[in-house]
């Protein structure tokens, strides 16, 4: 990840419409998921913390991150984050986790099945994994290089890391589908422009409302039907 933009990413993780409706996103997709008890969960590669923040709806949640200024964000927001790294170090003893999620993470590491079966180890018999990554190659752009992504996903090929990785795929579905025709747009107008920048400057204030808006109302199709394309991908699969 490009250290100028760690910084963006601080400022950005609670207030850009992007996060905001992911988590709308997430959330919901955890309610129907879940069962109805208080589980202990773990989040590796949890960034600044805004998903983590969300998680103790759910029960016990300690998250991981290898960027020390991500982590100082998210304790300073008085969340339970331990330094670690994927796949060798994760904060937590073997089987700990009832459920770990990694959330845009593993399209940063070179070898994404590696680090799906470091989050196997840490989930016990049972446990499920719930997993977010970028859409489809073709969007490719400089947001993507500044973040430090090393591939975009399809649902088969996201399906088949997994499934490497000794996960029972239990559902994948694309989201951020209602925006993509406009998602899709900007980056091919960036990419004719030669723009290498990323992605996360905030619209005005209405603006940024209005597309959280849009984005989060998937949280009402996301958990109950797989959607057919999308800028991102959700799979929950099960150890």
């Amino acid at each position: 990840m490009d250290p100028a933009y760690v910084a963006v990413h601080i400022e950005e993780d609670r207030s850009h419409w992007w996060f905001r409706g992911r988590l709308a996103v997430i959330r919901a997709s955890l309610r129907r998921a879940l069962p109805a008890r208080r589980v202990r969960l773990l989040e590796l590669g949890c960034g600044s913390g805004n998903v983590l923040a969300a998680l103790g709806e759910f029960g016990e949640a300690v998250g991981m991150d290898a960027h020390e200024d991500l982590t100082a964000a998210a304790r300073a927001a008085g969340l339970d984050v331990r330094v670690g790294h994927l796949p060798d170090d994760l904060g937590v003893p073997p089987g700990w986790a009832e459920v770990v999620l990694l959330l845009d993470v593993i399209e940063h590491v070179d070898d994404d099945v590696a680090a799906l079966r470091a989050a196997r180890a840490a989930v016990g018999e049972g446990g499920l994994l719930v997993v977010t990554v970028p859409a489809y190659q073709w969007l490719w752009s400089g947001h993507d290089e500044v973040l430090g992504h090393r591939r975009r996903y399809t649902a088969a090929g996201l399906r088949a890391a997994v499934e490497r990785a000794g996960f029972e795929v239990l559902r994948v579905s694309y989201f951020n589908t209602l925006l993509f025709p406009l998602l899709a747009a900007v980056r091919g107008w960036k990419r004719l422009r030669g723009d290498r920048g990323h992605d996360l400057r905030r619209p005005t204030a209405p603006l940024n409302r209005l597309l959280e808006g849009v984005f989060a109302f998937e949280r009402h199709l996301v958990p109950r039907l797989p959607l057919p394309f999308g800028a991102s991908l959700l799979l929950i699969g099960r150890r």
